[in-house]
């Protein structure tokens, strides 16, 4: 692998040590045109994740001849999507201009802002053969005065990944954004933010240093994690969120384990959200269904998705 970074800070880092304050299973779910998901965010409050918002995990599915999906053109405002693959392919295409093609490890880091159109699919040669598809998409909010800020996309790829391993080999971090263990990822972020992909092989035990900032989120998607210092065992498809503190002890005893690493400052401010669209009031969600459905998101330049599908009026009943 390449750029890679000794860092020996992923195995000596000193504390205070996080620990598990809240453990939650991710249910499954259909996204999009029927792609299955695993929602890890479900269940937990929504001022402990801040200044993230929703996160699903892709996959893992191994698909036949034509049965590969995606979603359909959708519009975006007030936040950002970060789609991480993981294995397989995917494309995306938005109203600004912004897209391109994701190989396993790459990243798209789309900043809806005031408004945008977008749409993510398997290639047609994915969908044409099968095969494996698995990745995770995170929504990350944004403060009062960015959510008016312009769309803009970027294009991260997996070789420009901040990357450090321990002494031993037994540790490797990917890092998007953001900093971990003194390792940079490349991402630009409005808000201060770090996303990472944590790697142990079996036996292996990771101490990292991590922001000091109050949100400390620990995601397992692979194998099974000992977390904190009192050990919380933590299995595939689970979700801990931490207790503040300026470092992470994770262990992998029985097997190969993978995590992906989430930290923020809390952006502290309201949080009207519904569907598509996240403001910070009722009044500015109307405003988002109302611009969308006058062409005021941009325009896309295939196949719409259907307006009666996104109402303003459906905030009556919520």
């Amino acid at each position: 692998m390449t750029n890679v970074t000794r860092a020996d800070v992923l195995v000596r880092a000193t504390g205070p040590w996080r620990r598990v304050v809240r453990l939650t299973a991710a249910p499954s779910g259909l996204e999009g045109e029927g792609f299955p998901v695993k929602r890890a965010f479900a269940g937990v409050p929504l001022e402990e994740l801040d200044p993230f918002i929703h996160l699903d995990e892709m996959g893992r599915v191994d698909y036949g001849p034509g049965e590969p999906k995606g979603t359909p053109w959708h519009p975006h405002r007030g936040f950002e999507t970060v789609t991480y693959l993981l294995e397989g392919a995917f494309e995306h295409a938005d109203s600004v201009g912004g897209g391109g093609a994701l190989a396993p490890g790459d990243i798209q880091w789309m900043t809806a802002g005031s408004g945008i159109l977008h749409i993510e699919r398997p290639p047609e040669r994915l969908v044409v053969t099968g095969g494996v598809f698995h990745g995770f998409q995170l929504w990350v909010n944004l403060p009062r005065r960015q959510k008016w800020a312009a769309p803009r996309y970027q294009d991260v790829r997996g070789g420009d990944l901040g990357i450090g391993q321990s002494a031993d080999g037994g540790a490797l971090v990917k890092v998007v954004a953001g900093s971990l263990g003194g390792i940079s990822g490349p991402a630009d972020t409005y808000w201060p933010v770090t996303v990472a992909h944590l790697i142990l092989e079996a036996g292996a035990e990771a101490r990292i240093p991590t922001p000091a900032v109050r949100t400390c989120l620990l995601y397992v998607f692979d194998g099974a994690a000992l977390i904190g210092e009192d050990r919380v065992e933590v299995e595939a498809g689970h979700l801990a969120v931490m207790g503040e503190g300026e470092g992470v002890v994770l262990a992998a005893p029985r097997r190969r384990t993978q995590v992906l690493v989430l930290a923020g400052t809390p952006i502290g401010e309201p949080i009207a959200w519904y569907g598509p669209f996240v403001m910070n009031t009722r009044s500015e969600l109307r405003q988002a269904f109302e611009d969308y459905q006058a062409g005021r998101l941009g325009t896309e330049p295939v196949a719409h998705v259907e307006a009666s599908t996104l109402h303003g009026d459906d905030l009556d009943d919520q």
